[in-house]
Protein backbone atom coordinates (compact mmCIF):
# COMPACT_ATOMS: atom_id res chain seq x y z
CA UNK A 1 0.00 0.00 0.00
CA UNK A 2 1.31 3.60 -0.87
CA UNK A 3 1.83 5.97 1.45
CA UNK A 4 -0.32 8.91 1.14
CA UNK A 5 -0.21 11.38 4.36
CA UNK A 6 1.38 14.37 3.57
CA UNK A 7 5.18 15.47 3.30
CA UNK A 8 7.03 17.88 5.17
CA UNK A 9 9.49 18.72 2.09
CA UNK A 10 12.96 17.56 1.65
CA UNK A 11 15.57 18.38 4.41
CA UNK A 12 19.33 18.42 3.11
CA UNK A 13 20.67 21.71 5.31
CA UNK A 14 19.87 22.81 8.71
CA UNK A 15 20.14 21.70 12.39
CA UNK A 16 20.42 17.97 13.06
CA UNK A 17 17.25 16.17 14.01
CA UNK A 18 17.69 13.56 17.09
CA UNK A 19 14.40 11.28 18.11
CA UNK A 20 13.97 9.97 20.87
CA UNK A 21 11.08 7.17 20.74
CA UNK A 22 9.18 6.76 23.28
CA UNK A 23 6.26 5.77 25.09
CA UNK A 24 3.24 3.22 24.36
CA UNK A 25 1.26 3.21 21.38
CA UNK A 26 4.02 5.04 18.66
CA UNK A 27 4.02 8.44 20.57
CA UNK A 28 7.12 10.09 19.83
CA UNK A 29 8.95 12.06 22.11
CA UNK A 30 11.26 14.43 20.70
CA UNK A 31 14.24 15.60 21.71
CA UNK A 32 16.84 17.60 19.35
CA UNK A 33 20.66 17.82 19.56
CA UNK A 34 23.12 20.38 17.74
CA UNK A 35 24.82 18.44 14.63
CA UNK A 36 28.60 17.65 15.49
CA UNK A 37 29.50 18.42 11.71
CA UNK A 38 27.64 20.48 8.92
CA UNK A 39 25.27 19.00 6.41
CA UNK A 40 27.51 20.11 3.66
CA UNK A 41 30.44 17.95 5.33
CA UNK A 42 32.63 16.17 2.32
CA UNK A 43 33.39 12.88 2.60
CA UNK A 44 36.78 11.82 3.57
CA UNK A 45 39.41 10.22 1.70
CA UNK A 46 39.73 6.53 2.18
CA UNK A 47 42.27 5.66 4.57
CA UNK A 48 44.00 1.79 4.35
CA UNK A 49 41.84 -1.19 4.34
CA UNK A 50 38.68 0.99 2.79
CA UNK A 51 40.03 1.52 -0.87
CA UNK A 52 38.22 -0.42 -3.61
CA UNK A 53 39.99 -3.96 -3.54
CA UNK A 54 41.71 -3.79 -0.17
CA UNK A 55 41.56 -6.52 2.07
CA UNK A 56 41.42 -9.73 1.04
CA UNK A 57 40.61 -11.11 -2.26
CA UNK A 58 36.83 -11.26 -4.04
CA UNK A 59 37.22 -15.21 -4.45
CA UNK A 60 35.80 -17.99 -2.69
CA UNK A 61 38.25 -20.93 -2.00
CA UNK A 62 35.35 -23.60 -1.03
CA UNK A 63 32.99 -22.40 -3.84
CA UNK A 64 32.47 -20.88 -7.38
CA UNK A 65 29.92 -18.95 -9.18
CA UNK A 66 30.00 -15.91 -6.91
CA UNK A 67 32.09 -12.41 -5.86
CA UNK A 68 32.61 -11.51 -2.80
CA UNK A 69 31.23 -7.57 -1.67
CA UNK A 70 31.09 -5.55 0.66
CA UNK A 71 28.06 -4.06 2.29
CA UNK A 72 26.11 -1.87 4.54
CA UNK A 73 22.45 -2.00 4.36
CA UNK A 74 21.62 0.37 7.60
CA UNK A 75 22.65 4.61 7.53
CA UNK A 76 20.28 7.44 8.28
CA UNK A 77 20.58 11.33 7.00
CA UNK A 78 19.04 14.64 8.10
CA UNK A 79 15.73 12.70 6.74
CA UNK A 80 15.44 11.44 10.10
CA UNK A 81 17.88 11.04 12.88
CA UNK A 82 20.91 11.45 11.17
CA UNK A 83 22.94 14.63 10.92
CA UNK A 84 24.35 14.09 7.41
CA UNK A 85 22.99 15.86 3.61
CA UNK A 86 21.73 12.64 2.08
CA UNK A 87 23.05 13.89 -1.11
CA UNK A 88 26.58 12.92 0.00
CA UNK A 89 25.87 9.33 1.69
CA UNK A 90 25.78 7.22 -1.29
CA UNK A 91 29.18 8.52 -2.89
CA UNK A 92 30.94 8.76 0.70
CA UNK A 93 30.18 5.09 1.11
CA UNK A 94 31.22 4.14 -2.24
CA UNK A 95 34.67 6.53 -1.45
CA UNK A 96 35.19 4.27 1.85
CA UNK A 97 35.03 0.79 -0.34
CA UNK A 98 31.87 -0.34 -0.10
CA UNK A 99 30.09 -1.96 -2.95
CA UNK A 100 26.19 -1.87 -1.85
CA UNK A 101 25.04 0.55 0.15
CA UNK A 102 21.20 1.66 1.59
CA UNK A 103 19.96 4.52 2.69
CA UNK A 104 17.24 3.75 5.91
CA UNK A 105 15.64 6.47 7.35
CA UNK A 106 13.49 5.93 10.59
CA UNK A 107 9.43 5.94 9.45
CA UNK A 108 7.45 7.29 12.51
CA UNK A 109 3.84 8.40 13.52
CA UNK A 110 2.73 11.05 11.07
CA UNK A 111 6.29 11.57 9.58
CA UNK A 112 7.44 12.77 13.19
CA UNK A 113 11.04 13.33 12.87
CA UNK A 114 10.84 10.60 10.47
CA UNK A 115 10.14 10.08 6.57
CA UNK A 116 8.00 11.84 4.64
CA UNK A 117 6.39 10.74 1.21
CA UNK A 118 8.00 14.01 -0.54
CA UNK A 119 11.67 12.35 1.65
CA UNK A 120 10.91 8.27 0.47
CA UNK A 121 10.52 9.48 -3.44
CA UNK A 122 14.01 11.61 -2.72
CA UNK A 123 15.45 8.46 -1.48
CA UNK A 124 14.88 6.78 -4.32
CA UNK A 125 16.14 9.57 -6.55
CA UNK A 126 19.49 9.50 -5.28
CA UNK A 127 19.41 5.55 -4.81
CA UNK A 128 19.19 5.71 -8.79
CA UNK A 129 21.45 8.58 -9.42
CA UNK A 130 24.22 6.56 -7.20
CA UNK A 131 23.91 3.17 -8.89
CA UNK A 132 26.59 1.44 -11.35
CA UNK A 133 24.78 -1.84 -12.13
CA UNK A 134 28.00 -4.30 -12.07
CA UNK A 135 30.31 -1.74 -10.24
CA UNK A 136 27.90 -0.04 -6.90
CA UNK A 137 24.65 -1.21 -6.09
CA UNK A 138 22.60 1.74 -3.98
CA UNK A 139 19.58 0.98 -2.22
CA UNK A 140 16.44 2.95 -1.36
CA UNK A 141 15.21 1.48 2.16
CA UNK A 142 13.18 2.64 5.22
CA UNK A 143 13.48 1.64 9.05
CA UNK A 144 9.89 0.84 10.71
CA UNK A 145 10.17 2.48 14.21
CA UNK A 146 7.84 0.70 17.15
CA UNK A 147 9.01 2.74 20.55
CA UNK A 148 8.46 -0.99 22.52
CA UNK A 149 8.71 -3.58 19.56
CA UNK A 150 11.88 -2.71 18.27
CA UNK A 151 12.60 -1.40 14.49
CA UNK A 152 13.09 -3.59 11.12
CA UNK A 153 14.75 -2.57 8.00
CA UNK A 154 12.76 -2.74 4.74
CA UNK A 155 14.56 -3.19 1.65
CA UNK A 156 13.69 -3.35 -2.55
CA UNK A 157 9.69 -2.27 -1.66
CA UNK A 158 8.07 0.59 -3.99
CA UNK A 159 6.55 2.25 -0.99
CA UNK A 160 7.16 2.62 2.60
CA UNK A 161 4.59 2.25 5.57
CA UNK A 162 4.66 3.34 9.37
CA UNK A 163 2.97 3.00 12.72
CA UNK A 164 -0.30 4.42 11.34
CA UNK A 165 -0.80 1.35 8.97
CA UNK A 166 1.70 -1.11 10.20
CA UNK A 167 1.08 -0.56 14.44
CA UNK A 168 2.24 -4.32 15.40
CA UNK A 169 4.29 -6.54 14.46
CA UNK A 170 1.44 -8.59 12.28
CA UNK A 171 0.43 -5.52 10.13
CA UNK A 172 4.32 -5.13 9.54
CA UNK A 173 4.94 -8.68 8.51
CA UNK A 174 1.94 -8.82 6.32
CA UNK A 175 2.71 -5.52 4.82
CA UNK A 176 6.12 -6.46 3.87
CA UNK A 177 4.59 -9.61 2.42
CA UNK A 178 2.31 -7.59 -0.06
CA UNK A 179 5.54 -5.34 -0.72
CA UNK A 180 7.32 -7.30 -2.65
CA UNK A 181 10.20 -6.13 -0.68
CA UNK A 182 12.68 -8.16 1.89
CA UNK A 183 13.43 -7.13 5.86
CA UNK A 184 15.71 -7.64 8.80
CA UNK A 185 15.07 -7.40 12.41
CA UNK A 186 17.56 -4.51 13.87
CA UNK A 187 19.73 -4.47 16.92
CA UNK A 188 17.17 -7.07 17.96
CA UNK A 189 16.18 -6.83 22.43
CA UNK A 190 17.35 -3.18 22.30
CA UNK A 191 14.09 -2.46 22.88
CA UNK A 192 11.65 -4.30 25.54
CA UNK A 193 9.46 -5.70 23.25
CA UNK A 194 11.84 -7.90 20.97
CA UNK A 195 9.60 -7.81 18.06
CA UNK A 196 6.30 -9.14 20.33
CA UNK A 197 9.22 -11.50 21.61
CA UNK A 198 10.35 -13.02 18.54
CA UNK A 199 6.50 -14.66 17.97
CA UNK A 200 6.87 -16.55 14.48
CA UNK A 201 4.81 -16.16 11.91
CA UNK A 202 4.79 -18.63 8.66
CA UNK A 203 4.27 -15.99 6.51
CA UNK A 204 6.81 -13.90 7.25
CA UNK A 205 9.67 -16.89 7.13
CA UNK A 206 10.90 -16.14 3.57
CA UNK A 207 10.70 -12.34 3.57
CA UNK A 208 12.38 -11.87 6.85
CA UNK A 209 16.08 -12.06 5.57
CA UNK A 210 18.12 -10.39 8.56
CA UNK A 211 18.78 -10.66 11.44
CA UNK A 212 21.80 -7.96 12.95
CA UNK A 213 24.29 -9.17 14.44
CA UNK A 214 26.60 -6.42 14.57
CA UNK A 215 25.16 -2.96 14.88
CA UNK A 216 27.95 -0.09 15.09
CA UNK A 217 30.78 -1.58 16.92
CA UNK A 218 28.38 -4.02 19.38
CA UNK A 219 28.03 -7.74 19.57
CA UNK A 220 24.03 -8.81 19.51
CA UNK A 221 24.91 -12.43 20.30
CA UNK A 222 24.32 -11.28 23.93
CA UNK A 223 22.16 -8.29 24.46
CA UNK A 224 20.25 -7.73 27.28
CA UNK A 225 21.75 -10.55 29.60
CA UNK A 226 22.07 -8.75 32.59
CA UNK A 227 19.02 -8.27 32.49
CA UNK A 228 17.89 -11.50 32.41
CA UNK A 229 17.22 -11.96 28.47
CA UNK A 230 17.53 -14.60 26.32
CA UNK A 231 20.30 -14.25 23.70
CA UNK A 232 18.49 -12.85 20.84
CA UNK A 233 20.00 -15.24 18.20
CA UNK A 234 18.96 -18.27 20.16
CA UNK A 235 15.61 -16.53 20.78
CA UNK A 236 14.88 -15.54 16.98
CA UNK A 237 16.47 -19.18 15.45
CA UNK A 238 14.49 -21.29 18.01
CA UNK A 239 11.34 -19.66 17.72
CA UNK A 240 11.45 -20.55 13.72
CA UNK A 241 12.78 -17.64 11.94
CA UNK A 242 15.49 -17.87 9.38
CA UNK A 243 16.89 -15.13 8.80
CA UNK A 244 21.05 -14.27 7.53
CA UNK A 245 23.05 -12.81 10.40
CA UNK A 246 24.02 -9.61 8.57
CA UNK A 247 26.44 -6.33 10.20
CA UNK A 248 25.95 -2.76 10.03
CA UNK A 249 26.86 0.65 10.94
CA UNK A 250 23.57 2.02 11.81
CA UNK A 251 25.47 5.08 10.73
CA UNK A 252 23.91 8.45 11.98
CA UNK A 253 26.89 10.95 11.49
CA UNK A 254 28.15 12.57 8.14
CA UNK A 255 31.40 10.13 7.70
CA UNK A 256 29.06 7.06 6.51
CA UNK A 257 31.07 4.16 5.08
CA UNK A 258 34.68 5.17 6.80
CA UNK A 259 34.53 4.21 10.84
CA UNK A 260 36.70 1.03 11.07
CA UNK A 261 35.20 -1.32 13.59
CA UNK A 262 31.24 -0.92 12.85
CA UNK A 263 29.16 -3.45 11.19
CA UNK A 264 29.24 -4.31 8.15
CA UNK A 265 27.75 -7.59 5.72
CA UNK A 266 29.83 -9.48 3.18
CA UNK A 267 27.62 -10.78 0.14
CA UNK A 268 28.06 -13.10 -2.11
CA UNK A 269 26.65 -12.05 -5.53
CA UNK A 270 26.84 -12.87 -9.55
CA UNK A 271 26.77 -9.53 -10.54
CA UNK A 272 27.25 -6.06 -8.51
CA UNK A 273 23.24 -5.43 -9.32
CA UNK A 274 20.25 -5.09 -7.60
CA UNK A 275 18.62 -8.09 -9.11
CA UNK A 276 21.80 -9.89 -8.15
CA UNK A 277 22.30 -8.51 -4.60
CA UNK A 278 18.48 -9.20 -3.82
CA UNK A 279 18.84 -12.49 -5.20
CA UNK A 280 21.58 -12.96 -2.84
CA UNK A 281 20.11 -11.44 0.40
CA UNK A 282 17.00 -13.61 -0.14
CA UNK A 283 18.88 -16.95 -0.38
CA UNK A 284 20.75 -15.73 3.09
CA UNK A 285 24.35 -16.09 1.08
CA UNK A 286 26.23 -13.44 3.48
CA UNK A 287 27.64 -12.97 6.41
CA UNK A 288 28.48 -10.67 9.24
CA UNK A 289 31.62 -8.44 10.62
CA UNK A 290 32.99 -5.93 11.65
CA UNK A 291 36.26 -5.83 9.97
CA UNK A 292 36.73 -4.34 6.59
CA UNK A 293 38.14 -6.09 3.90
CA UNK A 294 37.37 -9.56 5.25
CA UNK A 295 36.14 -12.45 3.38
CA UNK A 296 34.35 -15.52 5.24
CA UNK A 297 33.12 -18.23 3.10
CA UNK A 298 31.45 -21.35 4.16
CA UNK A 299 29.52 -24.76 3.40
CA UNK A 300 28.20 -27.83 5.63
CA UNK A 301 28.48 -31.56 3.24
CA UNK A 302 28.60 -28.90 0.81
CA UNK A 303 25.79 -27.00 1.28
CA UNK A 304 26.43 -22.92 1.80
CA UNK A 305 25.94 -20.74 4.53
CA UNK A 306 22.07 -19.95 4.63
CA UNK A 307 21.03 -23.06 3.16
CA UNK A 308 18.90 -26.06 4.27
CA UNK A 309 20.81 -28.57 5.12
CA UNK A 310 19.58 -32.55 4.13
CA UNK A 311 20.82 -34.06 7.92
CA UNK A 312 19.21 -35.47 10.60
CA UNK A 313 21.87 -36.64 12.21
CA UNK A 314 25.31 -37.57 11.55
CA UNK A 315 28.51 -36.59 11.05
CA UNK A 316 28.55 -32.85 9.17
CA UNK A 317 31.89 -31.43 7.74
CA UNK A 318 32.23 -27.93 7.68
CA UNK A 319 35.13 -26.06 5.16
CA UNK A 320 35.67 -22.55 5.99
CA UNK A 321 37.49 -19.47 3.60
CA UNK A 322 38.50 -16.72 6.20
CA UNK A 323 41.11 -14.08 5.23
CA UNK A 324 42.16 -10.64 5.04
CA UNK A 325 44.30 -10.10 2.86
CA UNK A 326 48.44 -9.62 4.04
CA UNK A 327 48.07 -8.23 7.30
CA UNK A 328 46.06 -10.92 8.57
CA UNK A 329 47.84 -13.90 7.64
CA UNK A 330 48.57 -16.05 9.96
CA UNK A 331 46.53 -14.70 12.92
CA UNK A 332 45.29 -16.71 15.80
CA UNK A 333 41.64 -16.67 15.47
CA UNK A 334 38.42 -19.46 16.67
CA UNK A 335 35.97 -21.36 14.71
CA UNK A 336 33.05 -21.66 17.83
CA UNK A 337 30.10 -23.89 16.72
CA UNK A 338 26.80 -22.21 18.06
CA UNK A 339 23.74 -24.76 18.68
CA UNK A 340 20.55 -24.13 19.88
CA UNK A 341 20.00 -23.29 23.64
CA UNK A 342 17.74 -22.53 25.73
CA UNK A 343 18.95 -19.09 26.73
CA UNK A 344 22.22 -19.34 25.17
CA UNK A 345 23.63 -21.28 22.29
CA UNK A 346 25.73 -24.16 23.30
CA UNK A 347 29.22 -24.90 21.93
CA UNK A 348 29.77 -28.14 21.31
CA UNK A 349 33.14 -27.41 19.24
CA UNK A 350 35.62 -25.09 18.98
CA UNK A 351 38.50 -25.01 16.40
CA UNK A 352 41.88 -22.90 16.64
CA UNK A 353 42.41 -21.74 13.16
CA UNK A 354 44.79 -19.16 11.47
CA UNK A 355 43.45 -16.52 9.04
CA UNK A 356 44.44 -16.94 5.48
CA UNK A 357 43.73 -20.57 5.15
CA UNK A 358 40.74 -22.88 4.53
CA UNK A 359 40.05 -25.08 7.27
CA UNK A 360 38.13 -28.04 7.60
CA UNK A 361 36.68 -29.65 10.30
CA UNK A 362 33.85 -32.30 11.04
CA UNK A 363 31.38 -31.79 13.64
CA UNK A 364 28.25 -34.57 14.69
CA UNK A 365 24.63 -32.99 14.00
CA UNK A 366 21.45 -34.06 15.35
CA UNK A 367 18.52 -32.15 15.09
CA UNK A 368 16.65 -33.97 18.27
CA UNK A 369 19.21 -31.06 19.75
CA UNK A 370 17.72 -28.22 17.51
CA UNK A 371 17.83 -27.31 13.80
CA UNK A 372 20.43 -24.72 13.34
CA UNK A 373 24.06 -23.81 13.74
CA UNK A 374 26.09 -20.78 13.19
CA UNK A 375 29.81 -20.56 12.76
CA UNK A 376 31.29 -17.40 14.87
CA UNK A 377 34.73 -16.58 14.17
CA UNK A 378 36.43 -14.82 17.09
CA UNK A 379 39.84 -13.33 18.38
CA UNK A 380 40.51 -15.02 22.03
CA UNK A 381 43.17 -12.69 22.80
CA UNK A 382 40.16 -9.84 23.27
CA UNK A 383 36.82 -9.75 25.37
CA UNK A 384 33.31 -9.64 24.24
CA UNK A 385 32.37 -5.72 26.03
CA UNK A 386 28.63 -7.50 25.86
CA UNK A 387 29.69 -11.01 27.93
CA UNK A 388 26.96 -13.70 28.33
CA UNK A 389 27.09 -16.61 30.93
CA UNK A 390 29.73 -16.88 33.10
CA UNK A 391 32.38 -18.89 31.58
CA UNK A 392 30.67 -18.62 27.92
CA UNK A 393 32.88 -19.61 25.27
CA UNK A 394 31.46 -16.40 23.38
CA UNK A 395 32.67 -14.67 25.76
CA UNK A 396 35.40 -13.45 23.25
CA UNK A 397 35.49 -11.17 20.32
CA UNK A 398 33.30 -11.92 17.53
CA UNK A 399 34.87 -10.67 14.29
CA UNK A 400 32.29 -12.68 12.09
CA UNK A 401 29.37 -15.02 12.01
CA UNK A 402 27.90 -17.03 8.99
CA UNK A 403 24.47 -17.23 8.15
CA UNK A 404 23.05 -20.35 9.65
CA UNK A 405 22.56 -23.61 8.20
CA UNK A 406 18.82 -25.03 9.11
CA UNK A 407 18.94 -28.93 9.72
CA UNK A 408 15.80 -30.40 8.12
CA UNK A 409 16.07 -34.30 7.75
Amino acid sequence: MTHTHAGTGDTSTGTSRRTLIAGAGGLLMLASAPGTASAATTPRAAGPNRAPGSGASRTSLVTQGTTLVHADLHNHTLMSDGDGDPALAFASMREAGLDVAALTDHSTLFSIEGLSRSEWDRTGALADAADDPGQYTAIRGFEWSHPLLGHVNVWFSGSYTDLLQSSSMSRLYSWIGGSGGIAGFNHPGREVGRFDNFRYVAGAREPMIGLEMFNRGDDYLFDGWGSGQTSPLVACLNAGWRPGLTGVSDEHGTDWGFPEGKGRTGLWVTQNTRQEVLAAMRARRFFATRVSGLRLDATANGVRMGGVLPVGRGDVTFSVDLDRGPDWVGKPLRIQVLRPGSDAPVVPEMIDIEAGRVTQFTVPLDIVDGHWVVLRISDPSQPNASPGPANHPCNDWGVAYTSPWFLQP
